[in-house]
């Protein structure tokens, strides 16, 4: 559901209600998946080529039977890469797996130990890509000189991440994450690091164009739950955004002023 007097979430030209995107991994089965992402109400389902079926393997579960193309916007991702050649190659994997499907979501890892994106083949991948056709969103850090780069350079979505990915740490710096949106033409979208429904909405208060997350929904006691939780939060945090907040004041001021009152 769109928010009041709000727009479409707008990613390559395409037009979304939604403004929660999620993840597949991580879930105990395929219908927990399933029903997680029902309950999320998201339009846009990522999927890491490298660890799910996509038919390249006709003897195992097809997650797209599960989520169907013709339900969801399937967009894969290079999760589990640490090289500009491998991110690029599983691109070009997933656009065959799905019949010229342009959409990606690049990212290209440092170390096994903190997820952190290697910027600099993050960089020379995301060139590639999009001299080869792609359409790409990119997960980096919360650098706003490098987002601002990989915007000009033509990706169509920029993803800093709010915490190491898994962590569910929140936004840990959210003025670089203010600073990014302020000088962004692209939608600008949290990936990684989100834990629960109030780091959601904080992200979307911020101004973020959406939010990105699958350990805090597929790690919760109950994803289900928890992705209805996460759904609501987008929801709220953005109408809270349009709705501009009060200003931050040091000291007290009534809700009943006292000027005017009959004694």
């Amino acid at each position: 559901m769109t928010a009041r007097n709000d727009t479409p979430l707008v990613v390559a030209g395409q037009e979304f209600q939604s403004r929660l995107l999620v993840g597949t991994g991580k879930y105990k089965d395929m219908d927990e998946t399933r029903e997680a992402i029902e309950a999320s109400g998201a339009e846009i389902v990522t999927v890491a080529v490298r660890r799910s079926n996509l038919g390249q393997n006709p003897d195992e579960p097809n997650l797209l039977e599960v989520l169907p193309p013709s339900k969801y916007t399937i967009l894969p991702n290079t999760a589990g890469c640490y090289t500009a050649e491998d991110a690029v190659r599983t691109c070009r994997l997933a656009r065959e797996l799905l019949d010229g499907h342009d959409l990606v979501k690049l990212e290209v890892l440092g170390d096994e130990k903190t997820l952190f994106p290697d910027i600099t083949a993050t960089l020379e991948a995301a060139e590639l890509l999009i001299k080869d056709g792609f359409k790409v969103m990119v997960y980096t850090n919360d650098d706003p000189i490098i987002a601002k780069r990989l915007e000009d350079m033509g990706c169509v979505a920029v993803m800093p991440l709010a915490a190491p990915i898994g962590s569910g740490l929140g936004i840990r710096n959210p003025f670089n994450i203010l600073t990014i949106i302020e000088n962004a033409n692209v939608p600008i979208l949290v990936d990684a690091g989100v834990g629960t429904a109030s780091d959601a909405a904080i992200a979307m208060e911020l101004g973020c164009d959406g939010v990105l997350m699958n350990t805090a929904i597929a790690a919760a006691q109950n994803p289900v739950l928890m992705a209805s939780a996460m759904k609501k939060a987008i929801e709220a945090g953005r109408e809270a955004f349009l709705a501009g907040r009060m200003p931050r004041k040091r000291y007290a001021s009534a809700s009943s002023p006292i000027d005017g009152t009959f004694f």
